[in-house]
This record gives C-alpha cells, structure tokens and sequence, in this order.
C-alpha cells in the first residue's frame, strides 16, 4: 500500500464521504454522454431531393418525373438522385405541349441541372437539424463531418491543455470552470445564426467537456481508496456516461427540432451549480504542491463526515519528502523523459487511438444502420451497459494486459467477421457489430483507469489528459470514414472496418507482452523500477517493431483520406 493509502485507510472504503465524491463525481459524467454524440440527431440528414417550386406550370407527369433516377449504394437499385433534376425550362417546354415523360420523351436526353431552388426534406424523423435548416447537402455534404471534427478538435485542443492546467492549480478549479463554460456555450449553440458560429461553439464545447471529464476522472481516483477506485473508474464513470447516452435517443425522439433539443441538453449543466461545496480538491494534488495542513484539513473534515476519529498527525511522516517535491513543475514532456515511462506512453496512445477510432465510427454510423435511427442508437448505448460492468469484472480479477488483450482482439474479430456476412443478412451484421462495440467499449473503459494506474501522481492528470488528446487524432477522422464510404467510396467502409480489425489485433498482442500492474499501488517506487527492467528486458525490440507496423496502416489510410478531400 502506498504512504497516502497508509496514512488514510482510517477512514474506511464505504462511508459517507466516499459516497457524496463517488456519485457527484460520477454524475458529472452524465452530460458527455449525450453532448458527445448529439451530433447524430442534430446534424441527422433525411431524405431529401430537389426542390420543385409549387408555382411552376408543371403537369402532374412531370412533375411526379422531375427527379431522375440513379443507382443506389446497393448495386442495381434505383432511387431518386438527392443532388439533381431535369432541367426546369425542358420540363416546362415538354408540359405544355402535352408530351409525357418517358412515353414520348425518352428521360436520358433530357438535360440536367443541380438543386438550384433548394431541397425538400423528409420531415418524419426530424423536424429540423442543421443539415435542413443550412443544407449541409450534396455539394456542401462536407460540412456535417467536419462539424464532429472540429467538436473532436476541441477535444483535442482541451486533452492538451488540461492536464496541465489541473496539475498546475488544481483538479476542482478546472473541473469548475470547464463545466461552467461548457454549460454556456452550449446554451449559446441553440442561438447560432449560422453553420459557421455553431462549429465555433462546439469547438469550445469539445475542449471544455474533455477537461471536465478527465478532471473528474482524476480527482475521483486520488479521492477515493484502492477498493472504490477501480469500480469508480471502470463502472461508476463509464456507466453515467452510458446512461446519457440512453438519455439522448429518447429526448431526440420528444424533441424534433435540433435547436429545442440543445437547450434541453444544455440545461443539466444547472445541475451542478451546489455541487462545488461539496467536493472537495485532490489532498494527493495538495500534497505534491508541498500543502500538508490544506490536505489534512480535508482529511479532517472527511472523517468527522465518516463519523471517524482522525488521528492528531496524518501526514507527518510524508512532509519532508513533500517539501523537496513540491517545487519541481512537471508537464507533457516528463512522459518522455526516461525510458521506462516513455514506452509505456508510446504504447498506450497508440491503444487510446485505435479504440477511439472505432467507437466513435459505430457510434456515430447509428443514424446509417438499417431501421428506425432512435432505436439503433438506444441500442448501441445500452449495448454500452453490461460491457462497462464487465469491464469492472474483469479490472477486479484479472490482470490489466489480460483485459485489454482479450477486449482488443474480440472486438477486432467480430469486426473483421462482418466481412464475410452475405448483404442481405442485414440485421445477422447488425448485431455483429453491436457485439464489437461491446469489445470495444469494454476496451474503452478499461484503459482509462488502466493509464490512471501506470502513472505516479504528479504526471498523472497529465498522462490521462495526453493519452486521451493523442486518441483525438482518431476522433477527428472517423466521421470523414463514415462520409467516404457513402460518396463514390462504398468500399472504404469496409476496408476502414478490416484495418481497425488487423490494427486492434496487433495492439492487443503489444498490450498482452506489456508488464502487468494488477493489484501494484499506483504510487509505488518497486513498482516503477520493476516498470522499467520489463520494459528494458525481452520485450523491447517487440515494442519497436511493432510500434512501427502498427502507425504504418494509420499513415497510409489518413494520408489517402488527405488527398481524397483535396481532390474534392
């Protein structure tokens, strides 16, 4: 057990102050859920086709004619084009003199134009998203990946900011203030005026709404002893992530209209306005700041909560090493400094990439599954329920690289297995991927409190916050897989599916022959040392290898999807 452990383990697991920090905390996760993947309803794109002004002299013929038709997706279907009709004024010269379409006028000459009155939309699922209200469509269809990309880059900007910040003044001030901003800012997307703003304020929102989480997450795992942290960390946030999530599709069912549903999702943020007096900072921030009383007086005021006798000196014996710590700042690049750590790094941003890549791609590819669009994405969120709980099994008695491997290499199989289902067995395909989401988000929710263990506490917050900002990278490109493989790039989809697959499967082989940590004290010096001799030992050629075979499919794929976009 480690000295904060030691010095602290009189005040129970389960009192009344590790219950009031375990759910506040966790309920600060219950906004990502829904934020995070709002996208799909805000910026939902129904059926749509060319507008064909009502005033026009048009026959019935033409008009039921004046959108032609072209091949689906699905070899040999026909559907109505989304981005084009006949041109008006051949239509209008054929309808008054009475010829019909496809009878005396074959339909192949007939000129065409593009959607130059606008779209009408099909109103039975949305009232309004941003894609009808700006016609984020054919030409300018672009815009509506990019708009979850540049919520991913907020993401990205806060990974990279936040754990300095919090590490540097605390976990409680920027867990705060992130919340607050987040709050506002989404408040004020319902307000936007145009597609530009809106990408704006959700540029803000992605970089507050990842501060506040991994601030929570870290303030959680130093507040709460050995026992809780890991349910916390595997269950407690992961599960009131996941109910958000539920909460999402049936509020996008009520509400129908995108900008009633952001003031709705914005006003939970209320909520945790009295929640700042009841938590308190991180007494492991305060201590690695050189504040013994300021730490003790938490712990104090934590034990006359437990109705527990604090004894008169807490830390005391820790003071002296404190006073020497307390003075060295650390930041990201101390993730890169000696050996041990560095590899440890290397290897699990590339882990944090890859499982975001992919639950991020299922999640947002719910609107695009076959059937009812609310009821796929409640079942891909409550998918996420038995998979964070098994997560917590398995981080309860196994061991960390057993869990990821197993995790990884099931995801990346049932991946990879819907390759090979026939086209017509839709739902069989369906339900293999919910099966691979359920890997993958067990995978997902591991490695957060599996990153939270490797790390001392000073380079904790940091590690979490950099781990999760280099996992961006993924974010940011998974919607643009999505829009590839439904424009011109059918294919794209499923060689994206077979690289997560192949990708996923290499990683979970790196993370097998990685060191284990199951049941070591995050603050452990043996361990440390120990960290560092298995690294050094037989693993470390295996580690180059395959750090270098692993990035090579992430630079050949985001270098063609570079291109593709320019040559759009």
């Amino acid at each position: 057990m480690s000295d904060y452990d030691a010095e602290t383990a009189f005040l129970g697991e389960w009192g009344r102050f590790q219950q009031q920090v375990f759910y506040l905390l966790c309920l600060t996760a219950f906004p990502n859920g829904f934020t995070a993947l709002s996208i799909v309803f805000v910026a939902g794109t129904p059926t749509h086709r060319c507008l064909i002004p009502a005033h026009l002299n048009l026959s019935a013929a033409w008009r039921n004619s004046s959108i032609p038709l072209e091949e689906d997706q699905i070899p040999g279907a026909l559907v109505p084009s989304k981005c084009s009709r006949y041109k008006v004024d051949a239509m209008l010269g054929y309808s008054d003199i009475g010829l019909l379409p496809g009878v005396d006028v074959n339909l192949s000459h007939v000129p065409r134009e593009g959607c130059v009155d606008g779209w009408e939309y099909d109103r039975s699922n949305y009232i309004s998203t941003i894609v009808t209200e700006w016609d984020l469509v054919c030409d300018d269809s672009w815009k509506k990946p990019l708009t979850s990309s540049v919520y991913f880059i907020g993401f990205l900007t806060g990974s990279f900011i936040t754990g300095q910040l919090s590490d540097r003044y605390g976990r409680k001030i920027v867990l705060f203030l992130t919340l607050a901003i987040q709050a506002v800012f989404s408040f004020s997307q319902a307000f936007a005026p145009s597609w530009t703003v809106f990408c704006t304020l959700f540029f803000v929102v992605g970089l507050a709404q990842i501060s506040y989480y991994v601030s929570a997450f870290v303030l959680g795992m130093e507040l709460l002893n050995p026992r809780m942290r890991t349910v916390f960390s595997t269950v407690g946030m992961c599960m009131f992530f996941g109910l958000g999530y539920m909460l999402l599709p049936l509020l996008g069912f009520f509400i129908r209209d995108w900008r009633k549903l952001m003031l709705s999702l914005s006003l939970f943020g209320l909520l945790f306005v009295p929640v700042w007096w009841l938590i308190p900072e991180s007494p492991r921030w305060l201590l690695s700041r050189g504040r013994v009383r300021d730490a003790e007086a938490i712990i104090r005021a934590a034990a006359k909560k437990n109705k527990i006798e604090a004894p008169p000196v807490i830390f005391r014996p820790l003071q002296k090493e404190l006073a020497s710590e307390k003075t060295k700042a650390h930041n990201i690049c101390d993730l890169l400094r000696s050996p041990n750590i560095r590899w440890i790094s290397i290897t699990l941003w590339l882990v944090w990439n890859t499982v975001t890549i992919a639950y991020f791609a299922l999640s947002l590819n719910t609107s695009n599954l076959h059937g009812n669009v609310y009821f796929n994405c409640f079942l891909s969120a409550l998918v996420e329920m038995p998979a964070y709980t098994a997560s917590w099994i398995m981080f309860r008695w196994y061991s960390r690289r057993l869990c990821l491997f197993s995790t990884l290499f099931t995801g990346g199989l049932f991946l990879l297995l819907i390759q090979l289902i026939p086209a017509h067995l839709i739902y069989f395909a369906i339900t293999l991927e919910m099966i691979g989401k359920f890997a993958i988000t067990t995978a997902f929710a591991i490695m957060y409190a599996y990153t939270a263990e490797v790390y001392p506490t000073v380079l904790r917050n940091t590690a979490v916050g950099t781990c999760s900002m280099v996992s961006r990278i993924g974010s940011i490109t998974a919607p643009f897989f999505i829009y590839l493989s439904k424009n011109a790039l059918f294919l794209l989809n499923e060689v994206h599916i077979s690289h997560l697959s192949c990708l996923g499967s290499v990683l979970a082989f790196l993370v097998f022959f990685s060191p284990s940590i199951k049941n070591t004290e995050i603050d452990n010096p043996t361990f440390k040392g120990k960290l560092q001799d298995d690294i050094f030992g037989t693993n470390i050629i295996l580690l180059r290898c395959v750090h270098f075979v692993v990035q090579l499919p992430d630079f050949l794929l985001l270098s063609f999807l570079c291109l593709y976009m320019f040559a759009l």
